[in-house]
């Protein structure tokens, strides 16, 4: 049975921000999408006014693809995440054994690609995903916030100084040129 691609559609299934009263839910797959495409922008911004030499599409695809493993793990909220660091060690030992689960539900001649993707290292690639993750938190407690929600105001300063203490060029130029748009109702933006 090859049941990769049947999990990965469960992703809708999957709410975030489980410890918070939400206006609008949002699962996996909405977040991951928001993720993908902010880690590619950014990637285009460091390769056109930063003079990086950035692989966009593959950072969009583990964009698209960071939190696949919750399909397995569920979302664990973050203020339980890193509570103790032996309970962030043992979810990212979760997470490595729920990725190789996810990749055995794969033909083995493919599984060297999603390896790529799933297998989670420290490289430049994945410095984008993360700023890019922290950026669309950010973004979903200013929606929450603005819809007059003010249980994310907290997560919402702690997350911008996050972004901001990444200092990535890319990051200060989406927030400075892009981020504006997100503050605004659609008939400002028109």
């Amino acid at each position: 049975m090859n049941n990769f691609f049947g999990m990965l559609a469960r992703m809708r299934y999957i709410n975030r921000w489980g410890l918070m009263r939400n206006t609008i839910t949002e699962n996996i797959a909405e977040h991951s999408l928001d993720v993908a495409v902010i880690a590619h922008a950014l990637a285009v911004i460091g390769n056109t006014y930063f003079g990086k030499n950035l692989n966009a599409e593959h950072i969009a695809m583990l964009g698209i693809m960071h939190d696949t493993t919750e399909i397995i793990t569920g979302d664990l909220p973050t203020p339980i995440k890193y509570y103790a660091p032996e309970i962030r060690d043992a979810y990212k030992k979760v997470e490595h054994t729920a990725a190789n689960q996810l990749l055995r539900e794969l033909p083995e001649e493919m599984r060297p690609e999603y390896e790529k993707i799933l297998l989670e290292d420290e490289g430049t690639a994945w410095r984008y995903v993360k700023a890019a993750d922290k950026l669309s938190a950010y973004i979903k407690c200013v929606e929450e916030r603005k819809m007059g929600n003010e249980d994310f105001s907290k997560a919402e300063k702690t997350l911008y100084q996050y972004v901001k203490d990444m200092n990535m060029e890319e990051l200060d130029y989406f927030i400075e040129h892009f981020l504006p748009a997100y503050h605004m109702t659609l008939d400002e933006i028109n």
